[in-house]
C-alpha cells in the first residue's frame, strides 16, 4: 500500500497482474484507488466491478479470445477504451527479444539486470556480478583491496550480494551455525573462490581444517575446488592439525613480536568445515600453572583459542561451520565465540537464534533462507544462500586463476 500510494514521487512503479481480485486476500479498495489505469480481460460481474468502478460492468459483456478494456480514468465508465490483445507467435517473439538484446549489447554499457524475486529457491552464484568481475580481473591484480569481501547469498532486497567484509580489526571472523551442511559447505568453497579472486598470488594463505569423511563427495568437492585456486592452500585432517596448528601459532607470535612487518605479511583465512566433528580443537579450561603458556604451546584447543582472540587485527581470520549453538559452547570458551562478530544463522530453535544473535527470528526461517549478523555495524539482513554452484563454474574461475 505504501509503494502504491508513495512510490510515484520516488520513480516506483507498480504493474499488477491477476487472474482475480476476489477471495479473501484481495487489495484493499483503497490501494486499489491508487491504481489509476486499469486493464481488464474477460472476467465474471463480481471481478469487474472490482477491477473498474461500482458502475462499470463492462468487462463481463467481452466475448472474444484477446479482448480487453483499457480504462485511465480510475475505472469510470467514460474512461472505457475496448481493444484486442495483440499476439505473437513464439518464433515472433523470440526473435524480437534477440533484436532488443544485441541492441542493448552495442551501446557497449553494462545494465543491471532485473531482479526476479524467487522467495522459495537457492540463490544463483552466476547472477553475482561483483564477483565475476572480480574473478575477470585477478590477472592483472597487483594489490589486495583494505577491504575483503566474501559474497553468502542474494539479498531479499534491492541491493548487492549479502556480503562478509574482511578487515584487520578484532573480531573479524564469520561463523556459520545451523544444521544445513550443503549450505554451510557451499558457503565455504564459493567463499575461497572469491577470497581468492581479490588477492594477488603471494597475498594470502588458506588453512582448512577438514572434518568431512573419506571417499565422500563431500570431501572430493573440498579437494577439486582447492586444486583450482591459485594461492597456497593446506587441507589438514587427524593427525596433521596438530603440526598446522602449531606451526600457525608460532606465526601468531612472530606477527605479535613484529606488528609493524605484520601489517605487510601474507593473510591467513583458517577455514573449518564441521567445527563439530573435530575434538582436538575443544578449548580446555586450564587452571593450572604452566611454564609454557605462549600462543606456540598448549593443545590445539588453545592455540585455536589464541588464533581467534588475537589473530583479527593481524590479518588471521577464522570462519568455521558448526551445526547447533549447543556444541558451539562445548567447543569454544565464552570469549572466543564473542570474537565472531559476523554471524550466519539456518533456521534454528528462538532459543538458539535468541543466544546468537539477541533475536528469535532464526526460527521462523524457510528451506532457502538463512541471516546474517554483523555485530560490529548492528544489523541484521535475511537473505538466500547460493546453490551449490556446478563443477563447470569452479572450473572457468580456475582457468581465469590460471591466466598469466
Amino acid at each position: 500500500d505504501r509503494i502504491v500510494r508513495q512510490g510515484r514521487a520516488f520513480g516506483i512503479h507498480v504493474i499488477l497482474g491477476s487472474q482475480t481480485l476476489g477471495g479473501a486476500y484481495t487489495l484493499a479498495r483503497t490501494t486499489l484507488g491508487q491504481m489509476v489505469i486499469r486493464v481488464a480481460l474477460q472476467c465474471n460481474e463480481a471481478d469487474a466491478y472490482l477491477i473498474m468502478d461500482d458502475s462499470n460492468p463492462a468487462p463481463r459483456l467481452l466475448t472474444r479470445p484477446g479482448e480487453g478494456i483499457y480504462n485511465d480514468q480510475a475505472g469510470m465508465i467514460e474512461g472505457n477504451s475496448p481493444f484486442q490483445v495483440v499476439w505473437l507467435s513464439d518464433d515472433e517473439r523470440e526473435d524480437w527479444l534477440g533484436k532488443v538484446s544485441a541492441k542493448a549489447a552495442s551501446t557497449g554499457r553494462e545494465f543491471a539486470a532485473p531482479i526476479v524475486f524467487e522467495g522459495n529457491a537457492p540463490a544463483e552464484i552466476r547472477e553475482n556480478a561483483p564477483l565475476r568481475k572480480a574473478i575477470a580481473a585477478f590477472p592483472g591484480l597487483a594489490k589486495a583491496a583494505s577491504e575483503i569481501h566474501l559474497w553468502l547469498g542474494a539479498p531479499n532486497a534491492i541491493k548487492g550480494p549479502t556480503q562478509a567484509v574482511f578487515q584487520r580489526q578484532s573480531g573479524n571472523h564469520l561463523l556459520i551455525v545451523g544444521q544445513r551442511d550443503e549450505a554451510a559447505l557451499t558457503m565455504l568453497t564459493v567463499g575461497m573462490t572469491s577470497l581468492s579472486a581479490q588477492f594477488p598470488r603471494e597475498g594470502v594463505r588458506f588453512l582448512l581444517l577438514d572434518s568431512s569423511a573419506p571417499e565422500t563427495p563431500e570431501r572430493e568437492h573440498i579437494e577439486h575446488v582447492a586444486s583450482l585456486l591459485p594461492h597456497a592452500v593446506t587441507i589438514a585432517r587427524g593427525h596433521d592439525l596438530e603440526s598446522e596448528m602449531a606451526e600457525l601459532s608460532q606465526e601468531l607470535e612472530r606477527r605479535q613480536a613484529d606488528e609493524s612487518a605484520s601489517a605487510t605479511a601474507p593473510s591467513v583465512f583458517v577455514l573449518v568445515n564441521g567445527l563439530q566433528r573435530i575434538k582436538k580443537l575443544k578449548y580446555e579450561e586450564d587452571f593450572s600453572f604452566s611454564l609454557d603458556d605462549s600462543a606456540g604451546g598448549g593443545s590445539p584447543g588453545t592455540q585455536f583459542n589464541n588464533l581467534i582472540t588475537d589473530g583479527p587485527s593481524l590479518g588471521i581470520h577464522v570462519i568455521a561451520t558448526c551445526d547447533t549453538y549447543n556444541n558451539l559452547n562445548r567447543l569454544l570458551s565464552r570469549k572466543a565465540l564473542s570474537e565472531f562478530e559476523m554471524r550466519v544463522l539456518f533456521q534454528m530453535s528462538a532459543n538458539d537464534s535468541a543466544s546468537l544473535i539477541d533475536s528469535p527470528k532464526a526460527s521462523g526461517l524457510g528451506l532457502h533462507r538463512a541471516l546474517f549478523y554483523n555485530e560490529q555495524e548492528g544489523y541484521l539482513e535475511t537473505f538466500r544462500p547460493y546453490a551449490q554452484p556446478d563443477r563447470d563454474w569452479f572450473e572457468e574461475a580456475g582457468r581465469a586463476f590460471a591466466a598469466p
